[in-house]
């Protein structure tokens, strides 16, 4: 669905990518929305939403060569950011079940994708 429509693109280390990769296909063999799953889930979640902060928001200043009084404000607010979003997955996620645990799995999916190999 999302190649089909226009979307912005935040970079992941690749081992965040293997790993965020290995653990929707356990989650997903196991099936089951338990403790176990959705601390998995949540973990998974979080360290995306720290990549994706850190690049829309702190790459733009490390390019730009702000100062460290800058990037010191913008981690603040960033950690703010963090915080409530963490609040806010783990409320989400307490009450999953099995059908949507299915569904952010598949969403996960969605969004990760290996580099492309350089043009030759």
């Amino acid at each position: 669905m999302l190649k089909q429509q226009s979307h912005i693109v935040a970079p992941i280390p690749d081992e965040l990518r293997t790993r965020a990769l290995y653990t929707v296909a356990e989650l997903r063999s196991r099936g089951k929305a338990d403790k176990q799953a959705i601390d998995q889930l949540y973990e998974l979640i979080v360290e995306l939403t720290e990549a994706g902060l850190d690049f829309f928001f702190l790459e733009p200043l490390r390019r730009l060569k702000a100062g460290s009084m800058m990037m010191g404000m913008a981690r603040v607010g960033i950690g703010s950011m963090l915080k409530g979003s963490k609040m806010v997955i783990h409320k989400v996620l307490k009450k999953l079940d099995d059908r949507s645990l299915s569904a952010i799995l598949d969403f996960i999916e969605e969004i990760i994708h290996e580099p492309e190999a350089p043009s030759t």
